[in-house]
């Protein structure tokens, strides 16, 4: 019996076998598991390509999958995807859906007036004179034109911003106002913008600013834009450009009407009646409030008392209010609100996604911060290779 089992111990193991393999596993551990030589399994690793034979050298389960399946046994790498919540697809008819605001980022180079076109906007509201009307920085804010038409201005601090939320794939941005100052052009922030805004498919409404100062010419902005991949209309383009004055307001109004005509071409369209989406603009650590993050809806409704995860970081929602301080006790598509209730702090660009309970919620985030770990582990296991 004894011999048996010692030349049993070399066998090749049965073909078709369910072998399960951990995170990372060393060549002798795997030799072990597959209950076959050392020798032999570093020839079967030298035979399709993997230069490092050594008994301790730490195998990704992805690498040791790639060798069990030389031996023709069936390597299970456990599921450790864990829960997970995942946007809503997308309807193939949009259109039976209803219009919501556009949701507009300010850019452009330093001093070429962006900081002023916003207050000058957020002044311009038809609501600035509504109870609770002073004006809390949540990141966004929201005009009512005296058409009634609504528009939602992001008001992050620059392109940094924009960047950080494009690279975690929020998009949150439909239209960018790119500012070039009248008497100054195109500078290395404006062509900055013009790639970001390019790279983000996003459509641009130029707004020349300072054209109340003397002696500016801003044909002359429009031919500089050329250069740089921008063809205004009046140049044979399709890219509207307005002359303003954001200090005086000059021409405000007409860039609002601009932004609402792209708007209408472009057909946003959001769902209104299926849990809340969104993106986080930016959070922050309040005395008295805790854990506070601005949200962006992008579709559905968020409603106090709903259960929201960002990253590694959920919500039940305590309490929300919008860019006037007032409370909301719902939020719908392109209306920014700020959030307290965090469990944790979300990081800016995080995507919202709703839960159905805490239970869901905390699974979520138990699950996204194993996978960092494991992603951490197996970055410290090339590291040691």
């Amino acid at each position: 019996d004894q011999a048996r089992n010692r030349r049993k111990r070399y066998t090749l193991p049965k073909k078709g076998l369910e072998v399960t393999l951990p995170l990372t596993i060393t060549v002798d551990g795997l030799a072990k598991l597959l209950d076959v030589q050392n020798s032999h399994l570093m020839r079967k690793m030298a035979n399709i390509g993997m230069d490092k034979l050594a008994s301790d050298y730490l195998l990704t389960n992805e690498e040791a999958a790639e060798i069990a399946l030389e031996y023709e046994v069936v390597p299970i790498i456990p599921d450790s995807t864990g829960p997970e919540l995942y946007p809503r697809k997308f309807p193939d008819d949009m259109s039976v859906h209803p219009l919501r605001p556009p949701v507009v980022t300010i850019m452009g180079h330093v001093d070429h007036g962006k900081t002023t076109l916003l207050d000058t906007l957020r002044n311009s509201s038809i609501t600035a004179g509504e109870a609770g009307g002073i004006t809390q920085h949540i990141g966004a804010f929201s005009v009512q034109l005296k058409s009634g038409q609504v528009i939602t201005f992001l008001d992050t601090p620059g392109h940094a911003a924009f960047s950080a939320m494009r690279a975690r794939g929020a998009n949150a941005t439909d239209i960018v106002v790119l500012v070039v100052a009248a008497d100054d052009g195109v500078m290395p922030q404006t062509k900055e913008a013009i790639q970001h805004a390019l790279d983000a498919d996003v459509p641009i409404i130029v707004a020349i600013n300072k054209c109340d100062k003397h002696g500016v010419d801003p044909s002359r902005i429009k031919e500089d834009l050329l250069k740089h991949g921008i063809q205004t209309e009046d140049l044979g383009g399709d890219i509207q450009a307005v002359e303003i004055s954001a200090l005086k307001g000059t021409g405000v109004e007409e860039l609002s009407e601009s932004i609402v005509t792209l708007a209408e071409i472009l057909d946003l369209r959001a769902e209104v009646d299926i849990p809340a989406q969104g993106t986080v603009i930016e959070s922050q650590i309040e005395r008295g409030r805790g854990n506070v993050a601005s949200v962006l809806i992008k579709r559905g409704t968020l409603k106090v008392g709903d259960i929201i995860v960002a990253g590694t970081a959920w919500c039940k929602v305590r309490s929300m209010s919008d860019d006037r301080g007032n409370s909301v006790k719902e939020a719908g598509p392109a209306s920014a609100v700020e959030i307290t209730g965090w469990k944790e702090i979300p990081q800016a660009g995080d995507m919202v996604l709703q839960a159905e309970n805490e239970g869901q919620a905390k699974g979520v985030v138990d699950s996204r911060i194993e996978k960092r770990k494991n992603k951490a582990k197996l970055a410290a296991v090339e590291a040691m290779n």
